[in-house]
C-alpha cells in the first residue's frame, strides 16, 4: 500500500470517528436535561374554583425516585400570610407528583415544587395561583412550619427536603458513566473496523511471490 493511500484511509478513519462522537454526544445530549413542568392542578396564575382531591405536578419525563419512597420530593402550598398546607406527604408517579389537596381560606396561595430530574439533578420551582371556592369546602387550618410528612423527611433550611442517600449524586455519577462507556464504545468499534479495513487492503495489494 502506497503511503499516499493510507494518509488517505487514516484521514477517512479519523472523520468517522469523529461524526461517530458527535453523533453520540448529540443523542447524550437530550437524556440529560433537566425536566421542566407540563402541567399542575392547579394551574399556574389559574383560578381554582373547586378543591380537587389532589394537588399535582406533572413534568416532562419520568422521574428518579431510586428509593421509592418520596425522598428528595415535595409539594407545597402556602397563603399570602405564610402559612403551610397539607402534611407533606407527596407521591411519585411516573412524570408527576401528587399530594391529598389541603386549603384554607379564599385568596392568594402559592404552590412550591421539587423533584429529582431524569438526569439526577434537584429541580423545583414556584408558581401562584388563586383560591376562589363556589362552594362549601373542607377548610383547613394553616401552620407555620412546613409540614414534614408527620416526620418522615428531614427538612433543610429552605424548608425542602433533600435529596436522600443514592439519589441525586449517585444518580448523576451513573448517568455520566453509562454516557462516557457509550461513546467509548462506539469510537472503539469505528477503530477496530478501520484497523480491519487496513489489514485486508494491505494483504490483497501484497505482491504474490
Amino acid at each position: 500500500m502506497s503511503i499516499s493511500r493510507l494518509r488517505r484511509l487514516l484521514a477517512g478513519a479519523g472523520a468517522v470517528a469523529f461524526i461517530a462522537l458527535a453523533a453520540a454526544l448529540g443523542l447524550a445530549e437530550p437524556a440529560s436535561a433537566h425536566n421542566y413542568l407540563v402541567s399542575s392542578t392547579p394551574t399556574v396564575n389559574g383560578t381554582l374554583t373547586t378543591l380537587p382531591a389532589q394537588f399535582t405536578v406533572v413534568t416532562s419525563g419520568v422521574l428518579l425516585n431510586i428509593n421509592r419512597n418520596g425522598s428528595g420530593f415535595a409539594l407545597q402550598v402556602r397563603d399570602a400570610a405564610g402559612l403551610y398546607y397539607g402534611n407533606g406527604c407527596v407521591q411519585v408517579d411516573g412524570a408527576g407528583i401528587r399530594q391529598a389537596a389541603a386549603i384554607g381560606a379564599p385568596g392568594k396561595y402559592t404552590v412550591t415544587w421539587q423533584v429529582i430530574s431524569t438526569d439526577g439533578h434537584i429541580v423545583s420551582d414556584t408558581f401562584p395561583f388563586t383560591w376562589s371556592p363556589t362552594g362549601d369546602y373542607p377548610k383547613s387550618v394553616g401552620h407555620a412550619k412546613p409540614p414534614d410528612c408527620n416526620g418522615k423527611f428531614h427538612l433543610n433550611a429552605t424548608g425542602l427536603p433533600p435529596a436522600g442517600s443514592g439519589t441525586g449524586s449517585s444518580a448523576v455519577s451513573d448517568s455520566a458513566l453509562s454516557t462516557v462507556l457509550w461513546i467509548g464504545g462506539a469510537v472503539l468499534a469505528v477503530g477496530v473496523a478501520v484497523g480491519v479495513t487496513l489489514v485486508v487492503t494491505a494483504r490483497r495489494r501484497r505482491p504474490t511471490a
